[in-house]
């Protein structure tokens, strides 16, 4: 089994340190956009998951300016890094949903920022024109880019049921277009959709391994408070995942990625006054402990042929 900084996976953790010498943390930020999904366009409702803050709970408010925002979430996680170099991270709903002129004003705020290493953008895969691809190239020229792209699943009734509003065909030419530009792509994947099974998750997982992404996000679903999914929860209409169903499919996940493929996420955080279910996935350090010591126990990753993790 290879180690990683005492982990048995490529974790975030272990890149950044071995990039940039030392872990970087995330700011989150708010660019005051919205989502195809929520102003009209596809839909008005969100995705089914989707809070009303469009996962934005952990921003700084949007009435300040990047620069501003940037203080704040300094502040926020102060107890963790006091001094920089930091990751920006726009966070909220959905990042390149905005006139190219704008995107410029506010990336350029966060990426010329001297505590700014890496600039993050989530964003969906229907959202990224050419304009705004070659200015995310143009970007990337003074420092590293990386574009989050929320895939969740590659299977198409999931996609209908959770209203995503875009078809496979069109991550997979974002994604394209944006490994000729060489900008790292991060896929989210949530694991634990309704009525997916097991194989499901793991042929997305499977999928991914070998699309050629520089890096992955596994999220738990969480069932959170003001959502579709939420009424369709409290119907009895799915069960979550259990603590160690969770793990087990972790596990099997991890060992389907090719070792090169950088991990930024193994639960995710559901906002605690927001959270339905599962309430277990709050006891954040409990699950790596346990995913940990599991794979340790059951010799995973034994027989994998290792690659040496990339810089970029």
């Amino acid at each position: 089994m290879t180690i990683w900084n005492g982990k048995p996976y490529y974790s975030l953790n272990s890149y950044l340190k071995n990039t940039y010498g030392k872990k970087l943390y995330r700011l989150a930020l708010d660019g005051g956009m919205t989502c195809p999904n929520r102003d009209g366009t596809l839909g008005t409702r969100g995705c089914i998951f989707c809070s009303r803050g469009g996962s934005g709970e952990f921003t700084p408010s949007r009435q300040l300016t990047i620069t501003q925002q940037i203080d704040t979430a300094k502040q926020m996680i102060g107890k963790k890094q006091k001094n920089g170099p930091y990751i920006a991270y726009f966070q909220a709903f959905t990042n390149t949903y905005a006139p190219v002129d704008y995107l410029e004003r506010i990336f350029m705020e966060a990426i010329t920022h001297p505590e700014i290493a890496v600039l993050s953008i989530a964003t969906r895969p229907d959202c990224l024109s050419d304009a705004t691809l070659a200015l995310l190239a143009r970007l990337s020229r003074q420092k590293p880019i990386w574009i989050e792209l929320g895939l969740q699943t590659i299977h198409e009734s999931s996609a209908l049921f959770i209203r995503r509003g875009y078809p496979l065909s069109v991550f997979e030419s974002a994604l394209n277009k944006l490994q000729k530009l060489s900008i790292p792509v991060i896929a989210h994947v949530i694991l634990g959709l309704p009525h997916e099974s097991r194989e499901n998750m793991l042929s997305t997982v499977s999928y991914l391994s070998q699309s050629g992404i520089h890096g992955i996000k596994l999220q738990l679903l969480h069932v959170l408070k003001d959502t579709d999914l939420a009424d369709y929860y409290e119907k009895g209409s799915f069960p979550v995942l259990t603590f160690e169903e969770y793990i087990d499919i972790l596990i099997d996940a991890i060992e389907l990625l090719p070792p090169e493929i950088v991990i930024h996420r193994l639960t995710g955080d559901g906002p605690q006054k927001l959270l339905i279910a599962p309430l277990w996935s709050l006891q954040k350090w409990t699950i790596l402990n346990t995913l940990h010591a599991e794979m340790t126990r059951r010799g995973a990753y034994q027989g994998r042929r290792y690659l040496c993790p990339r810089k970029h």
